[in-house]
């Protein structure tokens, strides 16, 4: 009862909604990097959103199911194929025993995320199944997954074809080629003259090859400070905007390192993250400032959303 890896990938590995509560001993929060995406593949097979997911990123795994299940995948589009049928998106696909899906290079935005009826049965580590790729955990599946890794599942289910699937408008954030992406003032927000905050809100940025789930470095013009004085490394968080020395901003993701040292223009609102996660170097970011007040309602009309799609997929869970 379990799925085998065939082919990696380029980066696949398990993440749930993260590591909370330790970034005081080290540890950065991991998780997803597009949480709605996930969350949403997650709500197609009735599990609860935060349940563990394969995240497959830029080039995706080949898969053998070695029991009978259901799945959905959601996010950036892999050209997705089961024994060389085309599968749809936000949709449950029942596989059976044998089968072998295969992923390719992400079409649009980076990050897809397969979920499975029931869950990954993979242990947790400091109440989370998420792989941290840059530290070493340890044990099972805390890493990349590799070709051989064989991922148990607690529910092994046979089923009948579904009829429905989400729409696909929620994921028009992947396909637009322009990311606009909305942040709070950061604390060093005085440090910046008005003509940086002013080029940094008028000019796009991309994001540079070199940009991992640590951080998406970006290239665009230079923003300067106009004090000179060292900064005392302070708390960082997935979405915090930093600028180093070369005034090139770093947007810091999922395994970010829980402090920092270089002064904060500003902080990602939570829903526009995964936005930003999905774009791929050398597509346009332009960045936009927020309210908090703005960032608030966004929060709250995204979780109503994701309520009623909740409703929506457990009743249709119930007619099967």
């Amino acid at each position: 009862m379990a799925l085998r890896i065939i082919e990696a990938g380029l980066q696949t590995s398990i993440q749930d909604s993260g590591r909370h509560g330790f970034q005081s001993s080290g540890f950065s929060i991991s998780g997803v990097l597009d949480s709605w995406a996930a969350q949403l593949a997650n709500i197609t097979v009735n599990n609860r959103p935060g349940e563990a997911v394969l995240e497959m990123s830029y080039v995706g795994p080949s898969i053998t199911f070695e029991a009978d299940m259901v799945i959905a995948l959601t996010g950036a589009d892999m050209a997705a194929k089961i024994d060389g049928r085309p599968i749809a998106l936000g949709k449950p696909i029942p596989v059976t025993t044998g089968e072998t899906l295969q992923l390719r290079t992400a079409r649009k935005g980076l990050h897809c995320y397969l979920s499975v009826k029931g869950g990954l049965n993979v242990p947790s580590f400091l109440g989370s199944k998420s792989a941290s790729l840059k530290d070493n955990l340890g044990g099972d599946f805390t890493g990349r997954l590799r070709v051989g890794d064989s991922i148990p599942i607690h529910t092994p289910l046979k089923s009948k074809p579904f009829s429905w699937q989400l729409s696909p408008e929620l994921f028009a954030y992947i396909n637009k080629n322009e990311k606009k992406i909305r942040f709070l003032q950061g604390r060093q927000i005085d440090w910046f003259s008005q003509e940086a905050i002013s080029r940094f809100t008028s000019t796009p940025y991309k994001s540079s090859p070199q940009s991992n789930r640590m951080g998406y470095q970006l290239q665009g013009l230079p923003l300067t400070t106009n004090k000179s004085k060292d900064l005392t490394t302070e708390a960082a968080a997935f979405g915090t905007i930093q600028v180093p020395p070369d005034g090139q901003p770093i947007v810091l993701m999922a395994e970010s390192q829980p402090t920092g040292g270089y002064p904060k223009i500003g902080q990602i609102i939570q829903d526009d993250l995964p936005v930003l996660s999905q774009a791929a170097p050398g597509q346009p970011i332009l960045f936009q400032t927020a309210s908090l007040a703005e960032a608030q309602r966004e929060l709250v009309r995204n979780k109503h959303s994701l309520t009623a799609l909740r409703l929506f997929t457990e009743m249709k869970w119930k007619e099967f």
